[in-house]
């Protein structure tokens, strides 16, 4: 929270997710909320920024041309999408989704990009 002025996350509901009987146990022992509670409050702390953005697709999305492919199973861990082949890490491609989610809702100030 002290490195970056603005933080995006997806705005999940644990609840909803905990109905698959397959990660309920996982999803319940990573105590998602608490961490979420911990975010909200540090950033207001520090006078930060927590965007928490619809979760809708953004594992679904390419991140390059905004193509939409679909559902796929959660062992799908990488994909390459069919309209413009770029080829995708699940995670990485939904984080970019994030991101550019969170930017629109900063209402034109925008977001950079930060690897490690």
């Amino acid at each position: 929270v002290k490195q970056y002025d603005v933080i995006a996350i997806e705005d999940l509901k644990t609840k909803n997710l905990q109905k698959n009987h397959h990660l309920a146990k996982s999803i319940a022992n990573a105590s998602w909320r608490m961490l979420r509670q911990m975010l909200e409050y540090k950033c207001e702390w520090y006078g930060k920024k927590l965007i928490a953005v619809d979760p809708k697709n953004t594992s679904r999305i390419c991140s390059k041309c905004g193509y939409n492919s679909g559902a796929k199973p959660l062992e799908i861990r990488e994909w390459t999408c069919s309209k413009c082949q770029t080829k995708h890490d699940r995670d990485i491609n939904a984080a970019v989704n994030i991101l550019y989610k969170g930017s629109t809702k900063l209402n034109g100030q925008g977001l950079a990009m930060v690897t490690s």
